[in-house]
């Protein structure tokens, strides 16, 4: 039987963060799969570089950076290329001498306008490189001009010229498409002080911890269980395993363990161990296992669930829609996930045979000899994400910075329809 290569991922690095975080993720993924202690044959070891490097590199990295301002992307490109490793494409970079001013309108109405065919054609020369295109993964920032506005539009486009192809939008949630996965500055920043122990934490500490948990969910894992392949189109598969209705598209990460060097010297895991750590994360809706509230109980049957609560009590049990657990390690092949697969940790309407995913290696990521990521389509971002519609509803209110809109051509009605889906959407998942 002919095995098919991997289908390849073109990253998009849009705005300051973007770029940044783009960086770390290809750094992480690049030291990861060339690590000489992966615990696994070395067979095992050479397929599972074999398809990081198809999907990711070439050993170029299959990416095109956009910024409307050129600092940042000539830091980028020149940290990649002094790692003396991996690096980016001498052609694969736009940026200009005007930033977008931190203006969502002036990113989206000027800039988007002005360099979409520019933008659009390094994309496209970037695709043609691949042998079989997976989708596009499109890092960005919900705060700023050129990540959020430029991005937005972008992706737009990238809809309308490859409709066929998977987009995922990784957003960061500021200081919190097919699918969104979305982390928040607050909860990463958490982990940089609590688990990482890092006393002055600095944003290429937490692009760090980003890139980290990025690459535990987009590094290679066997298609079936017990098989010696690498799954071919982990970005076609997650989508398909988490995504069954276009109306939930909000994914989020958690990672264990995540700790400092000090610290994991003096530690040991049991697949038992994480496992019941991370469903407790899951349950009561946890970033990270230091802080986790062990009282949250899935809901008894034949009770209502505390998901369908009004928004003004506190939602405790996070109900899920489906769940992904990928697993990287030795003795993987032992671990339990049952715990995963109880009905009352789901929406009625999905069985969780349907609602729930495992996959895994035995080969380790990063320096944990055992590690566990989960991706969830839950209801982790209603309480932000309502936060987030109440404060701008009431800035809107009061007309706060409307004219910074309105002058670029973005109209009262774009915002009223914009505050009609997100409510839509927080109700939706309100009432899972």
């Amino acid at each position: 039987m002919r095995i098919r290569s991997p289908m390849s991922i073109v990253t998009m690095q849009l705005g300051q963060c973007g770029n940044q975080i783009g960086f770390e993720v290809f750094d992480a993924l690049f030291s990861d799969s060339h690590c000489p202690q992966g615990l696994c044959s070395k067979r095992e070891n050479e397929a599972y570089q074999a398809s990081c490097k198809e999907r990711f590199f070439i050993p170029i990295a299959r990416a095109v950076l956009v910024d409307m301002e050129p600092k940042v992307i000539n830091q980028t490109v020149t940290k990649a290329a002094q790692s003396g490793r991996w690096k980016y494409g001498r052609h694969s970079c736009f940026c200009q001498k005007q930033g977008s001013g931190n203006n969502w309108a002036y990113g989206y109405s000027v800039h988007g306008p002005r360099h979409k065919e520019s933008i659009m054609n390094l994309i496209q020369k970037e695709v043609e490189k691949c042998d079989s295109l997976s989708g596009f993964f499109i890092i960005m920032s919900m705060a700023g001009g050129t990540g959020s506005g430029l991005g937005a539009f972008i992706t737009q486009h990238l809809q309308e010229q490859y409709s066929n192809s998977l987009k995922m939008n990784h957003i960061i949630w500021p200081y919190g498409t097919d699918a969104l996965l979305v982390h928040e500055n607050d909860a990463v920043h958490k982990i940089c002080a609590k688990l990482m122990d890092i006393k002055h934490i600095s944003f290429n500490d937490i692009n760090q911890v980003l890139a980290h948990q990025l690459g535990s969910v987009f590094q290679p894992t066997y298609s079936l269980e017990g098989s010696c392949h690498y799954r071919r189109n982990p970005l076609g598969d997650l989508m398909e395993h988490l995504v069954p209705h276009p109306e939930f598209k909000m994914l989020g990460v958690r990672n264990i363990p995540q700790l400092s060097e000090n610290s994991l010297a003096y530690s040991s895991f049991t697949w038992a161990g994480l496992l019941k750590h991370l469903r407790q994360m899951l349950i009561c809706n946890a970033k990270m296992e230091e802080g986790i509230d062990w009282q949250v109980r899935p809901p008894s049957s034949g009770l209502p669930t505390l998901g369908k609560m009004s928004l003004n009590k506190e939602l405790r049990f996070n109900t899920s829609i489906a769940n992904l657990v990928i697993l990287r390690g030795k003795d993987v092949h032992s671990a339990d996930v049952g715990g995963f697969k109880d009905p009352a940790l789901y929406t009625s309407w999905l069985e969780p045979v349907n609602a729930f995913s495992v996959w895994k290696t035995q080969r380790a990521f990063s320096k944990y000899e055992k590690s566990a990521a989960l991706v969830s389509n839950s209801q982790f971002l209603v309480k932000p994400l309502d936060m987030i519609v109440g404060k701008a509803w009431n800035m809107f209110a009061s007309k706060a910075y409307i004219h910074q809109y309105t002058k670029f051509g973005i109209e009262e009605e774009d915002f009223l329809d914009s505050f009609t889906l997100l409510e839509q959407v927080v109700a939706s998942y309100c009432n899972l």
